[in-house]
Order: C-alpha cells, then structure tokens, then sequence
C-alpha cells in the first residue's frame, strides 16, 4: 500500500530537502536555457531560510519526503506574487504541481487578503505555461532578460465568491 502526499505549511526543518529538491528540478530550465547561473541554482540556504520567515511557503510530502513546493508573497496592492514551483522529477505528471499552486492560491487569498496572483515562466517552458493556463493564467506581458530568455508573466484576479455563498458555508 502506497502513502499518500499530503500538502502542508512549510517549516524551517525543510529548508534543506527544499534546496536539495530545487537544485533538482531547475536543472532542467537551467539546459533549456543554456544558464546554469540562474538564482534557484545559486540560491543559499540562508536566503531561503529568510523567505520561509518572510513568505508563504507550501511543500507537498511524500512520507517524510518533500518532493515539491511553492512560495508566494503578497504585495501592498494586493498582488499575490507565486515563485518556484517545483515538483521532483518522478512526481511530475500526476496533478501535483496544480494542487501546489491551489494550496499555495488559497493560503494568500486568506491569509493575506491576495486579490490577484502574478507568477512568470520562461518562453521555451511549455509544461509550466500549459500548467498556468490550465489553472486560469493568462499572459500579460513578456520581457527579454537575455537574448535566449523571455521571462512572460501571467496573472489571474482571486475568484470571488458566488452570491450566497458564505450562507451556504454557514449551513453546512
């Protein structure tokens, strides 16, 4: 019998398995773009200790295993910005990285009053685009950080309730 994932706040006690798990999973992007300098590579452990302190950070466990996580923060205008998501390569393909960015949705809308979310990918990152716009992205821009990157960015306003729906909620 297989365990199943489940998806929690993170905790300082994995910051380590977080950057082990992202060194991972930017390989890829890293080759896709021919620049192995990129910050999640060159990220330190200190710096993502801080953003744990600072940001809202969700990881998904396998057992005692974190194979994925996402962060997010919320700007003073309300924007919930959403930055590295990632999910170990085996994982991949079986609706993990989505229920990341859901749980990771719902804890800024909540918790920190996020009226919409901004998150950017790369051009050439097609499985990170269909993944965004599957999940109601749409592009809002592109900026080219370099001649073999465009960084696009894509947003969505936080859903509102449907009318009546805090007293179904109450009901229930």
């Amino acid at each position: 019998m297989g365990t199943s994932v489940t998806i929690s706040a993170a905790t300082d006690q994995d910051a380590e398995q977080i950057l082990k798990l992202q060194y991972l999973c930017y390989q890829q992007e890293a080759a896709l773009y021919d620049d192995y300098g990129i910050e999640p590579l060159t990220q330190t452990l200190q710096a993502l200790r801080a953003e744990l302190g600072e940001g809202c950070v969700v990881v998904a466990r396998l057992g005692e295993e974190v194979v994925g996580s996402v962060r997010g923060t919320v700007d003073e205008d309300g924007t919930g910005r959403i930055a590295k998501l990632i999910v170990h390569p085996r994982m991949q393909r079986h609706g993990l990285g989505g229920r990341l960015l859901d749980a990771v949705e719902g804890r800024l809308a909540a918790e920190r009053s996020a009226t919409r979310y901004r998150l950017f990918t790369g051009h050439r990152s097609e499985g990170n685009l269909r993944l965004y716009r599957s999940h109601g992205y749409v592009p809002v821009g592109t900026e080219q950080l370099n001649p073999r990157l465009n960084v696009v960015t894509l947003e969505k306003e936080v859903p509102q309730p449907a009318a009546g729906a805090e007293e179904l909620v109450a009901q229930a």
